[in-house]
């Protein structure tokens, strides 16, 4: 119990003494970790913005004029069967030059009402497991390799931009991230280590008294643990006091579920007690 009472009250001598230096790292942290926060819910929302333009991604099969009709339910079950095709719509050349008259305005074939020059197709739609270069190309060839198919078409060149896109974001979120972390632990930490130095006497007096290092820093842990924790908090009621009263008509915003919140507010404050234990250590060899 005089343990207990001798580390709560070490914890409320300090935070008593340097109100100015807590209130500054529980601003400076918050503000890091804001930054973090906010990185997060854009990645957040441009992976939903991706997922929902692929998931309107067709791919175009059109087929050759030596393919029979009689031939086509055959194909059309050998392209369902294979794996990722969600949909298959069989477009004859009288819907394409329907389609293409819609898209210009205006019937470019009149007089080719004997001859439509326009191929018959098929439209393909996929599940979206598969909506990625590798697997669409995958899908690709072997509709290629199919009996009557004359040629395959998507947008490739836009599924690499899009992945490439993706795989950027990751990156800079990857080392963003790992840059505000590292600054929030070095600020924290310096910040007690401020704290701590003008009773570096009284803590080399009570480790000659046979006092633990462990016993003497965790008050300072505890004080890094609520840092953290209060910074975390704080950045997030800002991320949902904006969510709530900005919003945007064609990108939908993207925020952790409260699981995942709970858990970076829970790691955030480790992270700040972390950060208290390091910022006595030194004073404490």
């Amino acid at each position: 119990m005089t343990r207990i009472i001798f580390i709560l009250r070490e914890l409320a001598r300090s935070l008593y003494r340097h109100p100015g230096t807590v209130v500054t790292s529980l601003l400076s942290t918050s503000l890091l970790i804001l930054l973090f926060n906010l990185f997060w819910v854009v990645v957040g929302t441009s992976e939903r913005f991706y997922k929902n333009l692929l998931s309107e991604m067709t791919m175009d099969v059109f087929l050759s004029e030596e393919l029979p009709d009689s031939n086509l339910p055959a194909l059309t079950g050998e392209i369902k069967a294979i794996r990722g095709v969600l949909s298959v719509l069989y477009i004859s050349k009288d819907m394409a030059r329907q389609d293409l008259a819609s898209q210009v305005g205006t019937d470019l074939l009149v007089g080719y009402d004997s001859l439509n020059p326009l191929p018959r197709s098929y439209s393909l739609s996929f599940e979206s497991e598969v909506l990625n270069l590798s697997e669409i190309a995958e899908i690709a060839g072997k509709i290629q390799t199919l009996p009557g198919v004359m040629e395959v078409s998507y947008s490739r060149a836009w599924l690499e931009k899009v992945e490439n896109t993706k795989s950027i974001i990751l990156e800079i979120g990857l080392v963003f991230g790992l840059i505000i972390f590292s600054s929030a632990l070095i600020s924290s930490a310096n910040n007690i280590r401020l704290m701590t130095r003008t009773r570096v006497i009284g803590f080399q007096q009570m480790l000659l008294l046979g006092a633990g290092r462990m016993f003497i820093s965790l008050p300072f842990f505890i004080e890094g643990f609520l840092i953290g924790g209060l910074s975390a908090v704080l950045s997030w009621l800002i991320i949902f006091y904006g969510y709530h009263r900005i919003s945007f008509t064609q990108i939908e915003i993207v925020i952790p579920d409260m699981n995942q919140v709970y858990l970076f507010c829970l790691a955030t404050a480790l992270l700040g007690g972390i950060s208290g234990y390091l910022g006595v250590r030194k004073l404490l060899k």
